[in-house]
């Protein structure tokens, strides 16, 4: 969590240390990027625990905040032998640098109704989860039947953002999980950057898999199209691996009609007036920027 003002800084910290004297499953610790300045890592039960602190963070203490997309620590090494632990996509080094990526891996235990069996296999592996084995536990609830204690291994990342409310959501709230560290394992992930009116919005850049990267590139492209006022210019939104454009879309600018004063005369006339309208839209493009609201960024954690 980040402030849109960086001279706000201040008043985040009050604000983060007042929510966490009332709310005990709340943590936060202190963060620094380099695009984005200071703000703090934190963790919450899930997607409604993180809109519930925005939301107070907006209305009890008028904060305009960024909720950036969550990373865990990879090791990376390079092809000079350096080896270095980063935390977020702005210090993954250049792709031709890199030796190899490792992630972290979880041992995750879920227990739940059998009943749920098939949709939960059906989940983990969605998200590159490995199956290792179930357990039928003894005894019989009368309200949901069986219980069984299902074991993974799945790499953290797929498990950090949103797999315990999709787990709940499937399991009608019976599910419960829990995982503990178990290795590192090497990944094939590349760093996908977002870019809006050819400027490139450095807090909305995550680390993906390599295969994953046109699904998630073209998620967010689309959540963005759906969440950005017109300009009076055309809006170009890209998402890239490097300088491969993976998925892009557009958003149409106004248009005023500066030919309606005209009347009769020569064509030129109006052919005039449409190409001084089409330079004066082409340098407004090229100098704007375009003001990203703060809901984009939670409507992109929840794709």
């Amino acid at each position: 969590i980040f402030c849109k003002d960086g001279d706000a800084f201040k008043r985040l910290r009050e604000a983060i240390e007042k929510l966490k004297a009332n709310d005990a499953a709340f943590t936060f610790e202190p963060e620094h990027s380099p695009a984005l300045g200071f703000g703090f890592r934190c963790g919450f039960l899930g997607m409604l625990h993180l809109e519930i602190i925005k939301e107070r963070l907006a209305r009890e203490y008028d904060l305009d905040i960024i909720v950036t997309v969550p990373s865990v620590a990879y090791r990376v090494r390079t092809k000079e032998g350096i080896r270095s632990t980063i935390h977020g996509p702005l210090e993954l080094p250049d792709e031709s640098a890199i030796d190899f990526i490792e992630e972290p891996w979880v041992a995750l235990d879920i227990l739940t109704p059998e009943s749920n069996l098939g949709a939960i296999l059906g989940l983990v592996a969605e998200r590159r989860g490995e199956y290792i084995t179930t357990e039928y536990l003894p005894g019989e609830d009368l309200t949901v039947g069986r219980r069984v204690l299902l074991k993974f291994h799945i790499p953290l990342s797929g498990v950090i953002v949103d797999f315990y409310d999709m787990l709940k959501s499937i399991s009608s709230g019976y599910a419960s999980m829990n995982y503990d560290l178990l290795e590192y394992r090497r990944a094939d992930v590349v760093r996908l950057d977002v870019s809006v009116a050819d400027h490139r919005v450095d807090e909305l850049s995550s680390i993906v898999y390599r295969d994953d990267a046109y699904r998630k590139g073209r998620a967010i492209v689309e959540t963005l199209k759906g969440s950005l006022s017109r300009q009076q210019f055309e809006i170009k939104i890209q998402a890239a691996v490097g300088a491969k454009v993976v998925a892009a879309e557009r958003i149409s600018a106004f248009r005023k009609d500066v030919t309606a004063k005209l009347y009769g005369g020569d064509v030129t006339r109006k052919q005039k007036l449409l190409e001084k309208q089409k330079k004066g839209k082409k340098r407004m493009a090229s100098s704007g920027r375009v003001e990203i609201p703060t809901d984009a960024y939670l409507s992109i954690l929840k794709r």
